[in-house]
């Protein structure tokens, strides 16, 4: 458990350095959980350890949002200040994810069907 967890904290310090390193706008941990997705295919999937750390992770994922539930209360009179914008962007952002999703699955769902004909 303790090596499953030490790579998942490597790859996490790996995107943060890259990330600083390059300048990039991505956060840290997006682009280490992408090159852990590589390695991840690399090998073939995940070992037994990795499997059950990260499974014990997501079962107590509920305990990671209590910074952000902080967070919102720090910052409860801006967001009510920015109630408006925020509330549209949530709305566009949905309709834009939506809309995105029924037309990737429209897409391969026609070429699968060109396939089988």
């Amino acid at each position: 458990m303790i090596q499953a967890i030490a790579l998942l904290l490597a790859f996490q310090l790996g995107g943060e350095t890259l990330r600083a390193a390059l300048h990039l706008p991505v956060p840290g941990p997006v682009i280490g959980m992408a090159m852990l997705l590589v390695w991840l295919v690399i090998r073939g999937g995940p070992d037994q350890a990795l499997r059950n750390t990260s499974g014990t992770l997501l079962q107590h994922l509920s305990l990671m949002f209590v910074p952000a539930g902080a967070g919102v209360m720090l910052h409860a009179g801006r967001l009510a200040d920015e109630a408006w914008p925020i509330f549209f962007a949530l709305i566009i952002s949905t309709v834009l994810g939506l809309l995105a999703t029924g037309l990737t699955l429209h897409l391969l769902t026609r070429q699968r069907t060109g396939r089988e004909q």
